[in-house]
């Protein structure tokens, strides 16, 4: 009898394990125990299994079957559940069985970004007391760890759920943590925040092929995307490289919407950083199969030292400026925090404003709390009223003021107050700084400089750090320039 050789028997046990593996039932990471599957609407489940298996999903009441594809691929659709605070367990059986625990359904978000969305909450205003306070077992968070890049979509990657307490927390975005602690204490339901960020990155390495295909304008980007297959050498810098890596893992997962903390790795760029915007959303949309994908996105803060120019646009004003331009794209909203800033820290430590001003867009506009104002004022039109020029806003909500922020209080009205950073000119180009009045809910601007005016400018500098008009609701007036090119 002839004895099988050791390279023999090592390759009859790898067949032997690699059927193995092809016949068990596995998911990808974000699909696991402590989760929070979105309520009212369809819920995908999928993972892998051997070619023909019989997969069959049961949850909360429901039972899904499905038989995995030629490429070892299976997906199911639970149909809309209810809230549920109540942890259920989730299985999925083939040909071997996996349960998962603790399962609940609420709302899920996305928060992603560079570094101002990976900020965590142990580097930001009142760490300690934070952290110590975050103890929300029906808030549960998902963390997409290490930074990693790719040329083509993965189906798989890392991370796993943890219920919120102050260890988890602690290490989580802070602006994602404060947004969805909002959330949870508003609507009474579990929240489930997915954390996907790298500091210093673009905003192209995060958009996908077909968001970029979407956008004519960026036709070339997408080119440089699809070469990819002949050229494998990608870096974090590359279009859609940390999307590929990074969030595609996590699709179709449903969620409600996404928050987006980005900007100021492309701080030079103007009217093609409103089209990349467009991209990035469209792109986002299509990949998590939800055409009403919420996004909501924060404006760049004041930074760097105060501009004695009346002209302004230097640093990131007009990348602001694409920012506000992006709000055409229908469901998307944008927290203003040209006021919270900080002249010599590119990550300013209040990120509690900032998830509050994030939630408060999405309470009003994604929950329908109506009465709730979303946003400060935002330039709407103008009128030249003889040597002046009246300005219109949307978003005054009771009205405007005067007013001053300061650290983590609410804004307070200036009474005696009088309105800064606004310039003008006239048809000579020439800017000045002006005086500005309030005017019921307008505002009027002057100069005895100026005697034809025909343009005005407010905050359209890299740090209106003196820029004061807000509405009663406390949220500031977001940067604008009535002479858009």
């Amino acid at each position: 009898m002839k004895i099988p050789s050791l390279l023999t028997l090592v390759s009859i046990i790898l067949i032997s394990f690699s059927h193995i593996g092809l016949a068990d039932v596995k998911l990808p990471n974000v699909i696991g125990s402590g989760m929070v599957l979105q309520r009212d609407m369809a819920v995908p489940v999928w993972g892998w299994a051997e070619a023909g298996e019989e997969v069959t999903v049961s949850f909360a009441g429901q039972t899904k079957k499905t038989k995995t594809g030629d490429d070892g691929k299976w997906t199911v659709s639970l149909d809309p559940l209810k809230a549920n605070e109540n942890g259920s367990a989730l299985t999925i059986t083939g040909k071997n069985k996996i349960t998962l625990e603790n399962v609940l359904v609420g709302e899920v978000w996305i928060c992603s970004g560079q570094s101002n969305m990976e900020w965590a909450i142990r580097q930001s205003m009142n760490p300690k007391e934070e952290a110590a306070a975050a103890n929300y077992p029906q808030i549960r968070l998902f963390n997409v760890p290490g930074h990693t890049v790719s040329p083509l979509p993965k189906d798989e990657g890392a991370g796993q759920w943890q219920v919120c307490d102050p260890n988890s927390a602690n290490n989580f975005s802070a602006v994602g943590y404060f947004f969805g602690r909002r959330l949870h204490k508003d609507l009474k339901v579990p929240v489930g925040l997915i954390g996907s960020n790298w500091g210093g990155t673009r905003i192209e390495p995060w958009t996908t092929l077909a968001g970029f295909e979407s956008v004519p304008e960026l036709s070339k980007i997408a080119d440089q995307v699809k070469n990819y297959k002949q050229d494998t050498r990608v870096g974090g810098g590359q279009p859609s490289a940390i999307y590929n890596s990074m969030v595609h893992p996590l699709t179709p997962f449903a969620m409600r919407g996404g928050i987006w903390y980005q900007g100021e790795s492309n701080g030079n760029e103007g009217i093609t950083y409103y089209q990349k915007k467009h991209a990035l959303v469209n792109g986002w949309r299509k990949a998590f199969q939800n055409k009403d994908l919420a996004f909501y996105w924060v404006q760049l803060a004041n930074f760097q030292k105060e501009s004695d120019k009346p002209e302004g646009g230097e640093g990131w004003a007009r990348l602001r400026e694409a920012q506000t331009q992006a709000l055409d794209i229908p469901g998307t909203g944008m927290a203003v925090i040209t006021d919270i800033g900080a002249a010599n820290d590119i990550h300013p430590k209040n990120k509690q404003d900032v998830g509050w001003r994030l939630a408060q867009w999405a309470l009003h506009q994604t929950y329908g709390q109506k009465d709730l104002v979303p946003s400060g004022p935002l330039y709407k039109s103008h009128k030249v009223e003889g040597k002046t020029i009246r300005l219109s806003f949307d978003h005054v909500g009771s009205g405007l003021i005067i007013g001053k922020k300061n650290g983590l209080e609410p804004t307070a009205e200036v009474k005696d107050g009088k309105l800064e950073h606004f310039s003008i000119s006239g048809k000579d180009n020439k800017w000045v700084w002006a005086d500005a009045r309030i005017d019921g809910q307008t505002v009027i601007v002057e100069s005895k400089e100026v005697t034809e005016p025909v343009a005005v400018r407010y905050g359209f500098t890299m740090n209106p750090a003196k820029a004061n008009l807000y509405n009663k609701e406390g949220l500031p007036a977001g940067p604008f320039r009535t002479d858009t090119e």
